[in-house]
């Protein structure tokens, strides 16, 4: 289609006008960000001026940035948390949002063990909207031809909670696949899934992977792409079809579903889908009855363009297992978001993982960013945070942000390095989340959350009169899906009583038992973390450790142990000294229970 050429853009040809027109808002949005940002504070505070937070700290009606810089306290969730817990409970007075609090969206970080809940309110929906809307108008710029084909994306919905008061509680991605805007968007031809809605939003995990890969099968040569949210999630289901391959093919041969698949509307909407292909079920046989998968992506999806999944920040761990399956494809990071907020976008998404960085979207939120320091600011100084359009380059910040649903000034924990400017919008690299230890999918572990973990799985040991005298941890990534790997070393006081193999699975198991509800959601539901497994290395070695890393530089007094560990000569030490593995021998407890 011709393009006007009032309508052309700096970025790049556009492929149509629709494209045109978004690629245009965006370059607008950028020029102008400072003035967009401060459009949008005057906004919030505009809509909110009478809520009960605002009038705590008497901004008396001020939309200025001055003033609400001044008055309004920068927070992190826990302070956040009575007002939350009144909202959940029932109470809906407008305590920090003019607009009714339509849902509590469920962060992958947690407080006290517990998913974070975000509030929102119906309005997100659009300026979440509005940011999907740019995705593939700027991917046409660097991927031609994406109208001619379909994309591959397993995509689902994971389990949702109500709260006393009524709200419900679910995942961001939930909120969105459920909602009117996804499940009866327009048709678009440069954004058609092979995903029937049925399949995506089918509550069961096992039901919905297994359709959304039949259908990836059925129409194999007109995928263009292939895609998950995060790498780990496509990298299960490779695994899924590893393991379902001959279930698969037999589906398609007899153009009969699975009797497994029940889901009453999933069946319904496959009989209009699964026709018997006895040569596409030879092919998926002859395929994956290889023993070789080196390339499997492409070889039965040969016209795959491009891998659309997150590998920034703790996927970038899969990238090498990534590249195996698909033959070295381009891995494209489109959007950076969050349940707090929607930031931006990739202004040029097939580069390489190590170098994506995002285009923060000013009329998406109120953007300040804390300058980030290696020791952490003390309590009683007071930082200084920068405004959006004031950031440096090669700096590095902490992302604070204020939004229409009632977030003001608050910490939502991502360090970002700013690598560059699109217009007068900074663009950033993410850096990682501030205090992750270990993160196999959506889940994050810290050190303190690690620390109780070990000591309460080391309650077992006592009356073998053992101890934990040092231990680390390492993300796992090599197996699928992915397990924390725990390295102990243990004080034997009795060698006739040690304790054996059942007793060292049993603290597999208790530590599991201790860690948060994203990380035992992950193992029960949505199977996406592996059992737990413990190292047990031989004594000595944590000594062997910091010679090490006294040899290469570091200080014998201010020496720690690492409570985590990636450098590979570090890793080998490690493994090449463990005595015994061990692994939880069963699921943690966890149900989606009502959110007190």
């Amino acid at each position: 289609m011709a393009v006007d050429n009032a309508l052309s853009s700096p970025l790049g040809p556009p492929a149509c006008e629709k494209d045109a027109k978004a690629l245009q808002f965006l370059e607008e949005m950028t020029r102008n960000a400072d003035s967009v940002q401060e459009d949008v504070l005057a906004k919030i505070l505009t809509q909110n001026s009478e809520v009960e937070y605002l009038k705590r700290f008497n901004l008396d009606g001020a939309i200025d940035r001055e003033t609400f810089k001044s008055k309004i306290p920068m927070i992190r969730y826990e302070d956040l948390q009575p007002e939350i817990q009144r909202i959940a409970n029932g109470d809906r007075s407008s305590i920090l949002s003019a607009h009714p609090i339509s849902e509590f969206l469920t962060s992958s970080g947690t407080s006290a063990g517990e998913r974070k809940l975000m509030p929102t309110i119906k309005q997100e929906l659009d300026r979440r909207q509005l940011l999907y809307s740019l995705l593939m108008p700027v991917m046409n710029l660097y991927v031609p031809g994406l109208d001619k084909g379909k994309g591959l994306y397993f995509l689902f919905v994971k389990s949702e909670t109500r709260t006393p008061g009524g709200l419900l509680a679910r995942p961001v991605l939930t909120s969105y696949y459920k909602s009117d805007h996804f499940k009866t968007r327009p048709y678009d031809p440069y954004n058609v899934y092979t995903s029937p809605n049925e399949a995506i939003l089918c509550a069961d995990s096992f039901q919905s992977m297994y359709t959304q890969m039949l259908c990836g099968l059925l129409e194999r040569e007109q995928v263009l792409r292939v895609g998950a949210v995060f790498a780990s999630g496509l990298l299960r289901a490779i695994r899924f079809l590893q393991l379902h391959w001959l279930e698969l093919s037999d589906d398609i041969e007899s153009g009969m579903l699975n009797k497994k698949i029940t889901d009453p509307t999933v069946k319904d909407c496959m009989v209009n889908i699964l026709k018997p292909n006895p040569k596409l079920a030879e092919f998926v046989r002859m395929e994956c009855g290889k023993e070789n998968w080196e390339g499997i992506i492409t070889r039965i999806w040969p016209n795959t363009k491009y891998l659309d999944v997150i590998v920034t920040g703790a996927m970038a761990q899969y990238i090498p297992t990534l590249d195996y399956y698909s033959g070295g494809l381009p891995k494209a990071c489109t959007m950076y978001a969050s349940s707090e907020c929607y930031f931006g976008l990739n202004l040029n998404p097939m580069c390489k993982p190590s170098e994506v960085c995002y285009t923060i979207m000013p009329n998406m939120a109120y953007f300040e960013f804390l300058p980030h320091e290696p020791a952490e600011i003390s309590q009683d100084s007071t930082p200084k945070l920068v405004d959006l359009a004031d950031v440096e380059l090669g700096k590095e910040y902490e992302l604070v942000i204020t939004t229409y649903a009632g977030l003001y000034r608050y910490r939502v924990g991502d360090i970002l390095r700013v690598t560059g400017f699109h217009n007068s919008a900074p663009q950033f690299h993410f850096v990682r989340r501030k205090n992750v230890l270990l993160s196999i999918d959506s889940d994050k572990t810290d050190e303190a959350e690690l620390q109780k973990a070990v000591e309460n799985a080391s309650q077992l040991l006592r009356e073998f009169n053992t101890s934990v005298v040092e231990y680390t941890s390492h993300a796992d990534t090599k197996t699928i899906p992915g397990h924390y790997v725990i390295y102990w070393e243990l004080l034997v006081k009795d060698s006739a009583n040690s304790p054996g193999d059942e007793v060292l699975n049993q603290c597999c198991l208790a530590m599991e038992e201790s860690l948060n509800s994203v990380y035992r959601q992950g193992r029960v539901a949505d199977n996406s973390i592996g059992p737990l497994e413990i190292r047990v290395v031989k004594n000595g070695t944590f000594e062997e450790l910091m010679d090490y890393a006294i040899s290469r530089g570091a200080s014998i007094n201010q020496y720690k142990v690492p409570r985590c560990v990636n450098f590979t000569p570090i890793m080998e030490l490690l493994d090449s000294r463990v005595v015994s593995k061990h692994f939880s021998p069963a699921l943690p407890r966890w149900a989606p229970e009502r959110r007190r």
